[in-house]
């Protein structure tokens, strides 16, 4: 399967974004999906997940409250809301299929890979 993340952009602090994560080649309805970030300088970190149906969702605890991760399988996309974002959320935002149903905040639990979409948020 081939993700494509998309909507990334430059964005003042305080401002929102909504980035868009599509499938190709073959569905991921029946996967958990999961939203990564790597800032400048630093490891790659997770952001956001949600099961194969969108029941069960989890998220960084420096991003709840203000990101929320959806999904729609009728058109094999995963969105995360970006809101009141902040200069420490700027890194390139990844996305990607989990290997079960079930989400994981750890990378290793993910087995295909977007090649993301850079978000600037300036002060």
């Amino acid at each position: 399967v081939q993700l494509q993340a998309s909507g990334g952009g430059l964005v003042q602090a305080g401002g929102s974004l909504s980035l868009s994560c599509a499938a190709s080649g073959r569905t991921f309805s029946n996967n958990a999906v999961g939203w990564f970030r790597q800032a400048p300088g630093k490891e790659r970190e997770f952001v956001a997940g949600i099961s194969w149906r969108g029941g069960s969702t989890m998220y960084a605890e420096s991003v709840k409250g203000r990101f929320t991760i959806s999904r729609d399988n009728a058109k094999n996309t995963v969105y995360l809301q970006m809101n009141s974002l902040k200069p420490e959320d700027t890194a390139v935002y990844y996305c990607a299929s989990a290997l079960g149903s079930m989400g994981s905040a750890v990378s290793s639990g993910y087995r295909y890979w977007g090649q993301g979409t850079l978000v600037t948020v300036s002060s």
